[in-house]
């Protein structure tokens, strides 16, 4: 049951979106920035460090919702995620979006947390400071968007398959559209 009254049936964010369109811009604004704007860090890769630091911080709609956003990106395959969730080192990554991931992680822990060494090892992989800049702001924004979401105990389907239509079109339209 939501903390607050939430007056449209959508599920997570979307229905507090609705609810409040007066952040819904900002918020939206925010997340197609960072997930479809220019970068030299694809769509699918952003989508992906979204859903695994929402997994990290246990936020089932944000994890779903950028899992199939992802999973559209990667050609409606899921396989990525599943090995982001089991062990992203040992994933048939790049090794520099395994160093993303770690150093989302790290982020995701809190911001102390990221150290001098992981810095290093993204840049030894090839990353840019623009790149790193994307990586932990895309991490630090999730763990907000994930606290927004489940701060307000908002409900969200468990199975895999009520997220694919929504990830299908934040993948394909992107997040600012009608709501």
């Amino acid at each position: 049951m939501p903390h607050i009254q939430i007056n449209n049936p959508l599920p997570g964010i979307s229905g507090l979106l609705k609810q409040y369109p007066h952040t819904c811009k900002p918020l939206c604004d925010l997340a197609e920035t960072l997930l479809r704007g220019a970068s030299t860090i694809s769509s699918a890769d952003r989508e992906l460090i979204a859903a695994y630091v929402s997994h990290l911080n246990d936020c089932n709609f944000c994890h779903s919702s950028h899992a199939s956003a992802a999973a559209c990106h990667y050609g409606n395959d899921y396989a990525p995620i599943d090995w982001v969730l089991q062990d992203p080192q040992a994933a048939p990554f790049t090794p520099k979006l395994k160093a993303f991931l770690a150093l989302a992680a790290r982020v995701q822990q809190g911001g102390k947390k990221v150290t001098e060494s992981d810095i290093a090892e993204a840049r030894l992989q090839g990353a840019t400071d623009d790149e790193i800049h994307q990586v932990v702001l895309i991490a630090a924004a999730f763990c907000m968007f994930n606290r927004y979401v489940d701060g307000l105990a908002t409900q969200a389907p468990r199975e895999r398959e009520a997220y694919r239509e929504s990830g299908r079109i934040m993948a394909e339209v992107g997040y600012i559209r009608e709501r």
